[in-house]
Order: C-alpha cells, then structure tokens, then sequence
C-alpha cells in the first residue's frame, strides 16, 4: 500500500503538531495526536500518552526552552487504516542549574544544552472519531542515536526586540497556526 496523498499529508502534519506541543507547551493539543489507549515508551517516558503528557510536562517544564527539529520521514502503509512511519528528530534542550529530573537530564550546576538525536517510531491508525476518520499515533518508541552535553553562552534573549522570541502557550505568534489542534 502506497497511501494516499492526503493520508500522507494527514500523518506528517501529526507528526509535525506533536514537536510544536512539546516546545510550546501546549499540551492540550495531544489528545488530538494520540488515540484512546495509544502506547509512548522513549527513554525513562513510557506507559499510556496521558502519562507521558503529565511526565513531559515535569521534564521539559524544568528546561529553558527546547526545539524538536525534525527531519525525513518514511512511511509504509500496512492497509487503508494502518501506517508505520520512521522520523529523524533532534531535540535541543537548554538545561538550568538545579535541573530535578536528573534520570533524564543531570544537574551539572549550570546551563548546559543537552542535544539528543534519534527517531520515532510510529504506529498511526486511521481511525472514526468525533471529528471524523483521522490518522493518531497508537504507539511511538523513541530510538536515541546519540546525544551529547554541550556548555553554551548567550542562552538569554532578554535583549532581543519585543515580539522576536517564542513563547509557550496562547502568546505565541504561532496559535493560529496551531488552531485545528487546540480544540
């Protein structure tokens, strides 16, 4: 099965939701990524996508800021609803001192940029919901590639013009963007 194209397009704008809710903190949004019942295991995160929301929330709440850079993307469709995909991914995480989920990221007692590259592994299914048919992940394993702890400067964009620099949440000049996902 080669898939359709909106099927495609369908599957990668999720993938593509799920990295902008992770570095905007819109949480909200996963519900709308993941179905009923949807399994996540990457590292120390694992168990249902509820439970890895409430745990990204304690890991990714602590950083500075963080950026999910994604890049290809391969996609082999099983039947009509089953797709499997493979997406490279590299996470930059701006760590502070005193960081407290040292199982993910240790406290080195200073800002620090913890780079990790790797994929995720997916499981969508197309499947009925209040809105319709639409593809979800019903399962996403993490695969780490590499990372590596990196000491940076100039981590403070506090001098940059009003407006320039992302925010988390509804203030960020991307929420329109993001509006089908939000509810």
């Amino acid at each position: 099965m080669t898939g359709q194209l909106e099927d495609r397009a369908a599957i990668l704008d999720v993938i593509g939701a799920y990295a902008h809710a992770l570095d905007r903190r819109r949480w909200e949004m996963m519900e709308y990524l993941f179905h009923e019942g949807a399994a996540f295991q990457f590292g120390p995160v694992e168990g249902t996508w509820q439970s890895f929301v409430e745990q990204a929330q304690a890991i990714l709440g602590e950083c500075l800021t963080t950026h999910h850079q994604l890049g290809q993307t391969m996609l082999h469709f099983e039947s009509e609803t089953v797709c499997l995909t493979e997406t490279y991914m590299t996470a930059m995480h701006t760590i502070p001192p005193g960081y407290p989920v040292e199982d993910v990221f240790p406290d080195k007692g200073k800002i620090y940029s913890a780079v990790i590259a790797g994929r995720y592994i997916d499981r969508f299914e197309k499947r009925d919901t209040a809105k319709g048919a639409e593809w979800r992940i019903v399962h996403r394993a993490g695969v780490y590639d590499w990372r590596e702890f990196r000491e940076v400067d100039g981590v403070d964009l506090s001098e940059l013009p009003e407006g320039s620099c992302g925010t988390h949440g509804a203030s960020d000049r991307s929420t329109p963007c993001a509006a089908r996902w939000l509810g």
